[in-house]
């Protein structure tokens, strides 16, 4: 069955003014200017992105990837779906290794349709920088226990300290299995962040700035060896451009120092995305929502994950943060899906990669999701 649609495609890093896309069955047939298509659409405001990509997502719609059982996880994936997040990964947090171990064993068999993996962020983290990661779950870096989690083969990403125990051993241990390391809460200086880096291979930075110390004059720490490295093309960075997360100039002044290519938009959105106010949980720890903002029940001074799903962070980082829309879909599609190395299926809008396609209005809100080929009919508001 064939779907064809008109609009203002972006895709790519280019912005195609009046565009026509054509989906047979779960791919992309072709893609032409109205102009040369023999019998267009009418023409629409639509706007025609590839699906988005989120490579760190805690949950949403009262659903939690750390805690909640098989039918709020399967809640979750659908709502941000229906949101037009078409390949996303469920993040857990720091917990004990069973816990780790049965998570892992309930999400596994979604990988590969629900969801496109799992991420780990965590265990092996600064309690120094812990934010709304448990203290008590935290622990020095373990390649054994490491090595058990990802066997499970669920497992395409990690977050650990550049300073934990036995680091490179674990980044060696990601690659041996295929699996995206990522520096993230930490405390560690810029020189050992920099050693870390180094010849690591393909690697990010989990939501840069977040989590880790400022950048001062005297004391860059992890975030100018992070900025450094993508600006050199040799690492990608997180950004939860919510409007909490990260002032919208710091949004503006990441894109203007490293290529879009190297910037992975994330959502970080925990079960409270696209809920009221109220409490919440995220792995072992009690949340407050107020105002839409997430933060620790007992330490209100720390955010506990996100509220906006990626096409609003999308829609921010073009509307508050004046980011190019063309850079700016880039970091929500292309760059993450080549972070996960799935950007031969996904990320783009050419014939031949599967039909996942966001149609939002002129203001980037989604007015209909194609999994797949598959229309899916978000909720009103």
């Amino acid at each position: 069955m064939q779907t064809v649609l008109r609009g203002r495609l972006v895709s790519g890093g280019t912005v195609v003014e009046d565009a026509v896309l054509t989906l047979d069955g779960d791919r992309i047939a072709t893609v032409t200017t109205a102009a040369d298509h023999p019998d267009p659409p009418s023409p629409t405001d639509h706007v025609l992105l590839p699906g988005l990509v989120d490579v760190h997502c805690h949950g949403g719609a009262g659903g939690s990837f750390p805690d909640s059982d098989l039918d709020g996880v399967r809640r979750a994936a659908a709502f941000h779906r229906s949101r037009g997040t078409t390949t996303l990964v469920g993040s857990l947090v720091s917990a004990h290794p069973r816990t780790l171990r049965q998570r892992l064993a309930m999400l596994a068999p979604l990988v590969g349709d629900e969801l496109a993996g799992v991420h780990l962020e965590g265990p092996y983290l600064s309690a120094a920088r812990c934010g709304a990661q448990d203290p008590a779950a935290l622990r020095p870096g373990d390649p054994a226990e490491l090595a058990q989690l990802l066997a499970t083969g669920a497992v395409v990403s990690v977050t650990l300290a550049p300073e934990t125990a036995h680091a490179a051993e674990l980044v060696a241990l990601c690659r041996a299995h295929g699996v995206l390391p990522s520096v993230g809460h930490t405390d560690a200086d810029a020189a050992t962040a920099r050693a870390l880096l180094d010849g690591a291979g393909p690697i990010s930075a989990t939501h840069l700035f977040n989590g880790m110390p400022p950048l001062l004059s005297r004391a860059p720490g992890p975030v100018a060896a992070c900025l450094a490295a993508a600006a050199r093309g040799e690492l990608v960075v997180e950004l939860v451009a919510d409007g909490v997360h990260l002032d919208p100039a710091t949004v503006a002044m990441v894109f203007d120092l490293v290529d879009p290519e190297q910037v992975a938009l994330v959502s970080d959105a925990m079960a409270a995305a696209g809920q009221p106010d109220g409490a919440y949980r995220l792995g072992s720890l009690d949340v407050t929502v107020r105002d839409g903002v997430a933060r620790l029940t007992h330490d209100p001074g720390a955010i506990a994950g996100g509220t906006a799903t990626l096409s609003d962070v999308l829609r921010r980082t073009v509307r508050d943060a004046g980011v190019d829309l063309a850079a700016a879909v880039t970091a929500a599609t292309a760059t993450p899906a080549r972070l996960l190395g799935v950007d031969a299926e996904v990320g783009q809008l050419t014939p031949g990669r599967r039909a996942d396609v966001l149609v939002t209005d002129p203001d980037l809100v989604p007015r209909a999701v194609y999994a797949a080929g598959v229309r899916v009919h978000r909720e009103e508001n």
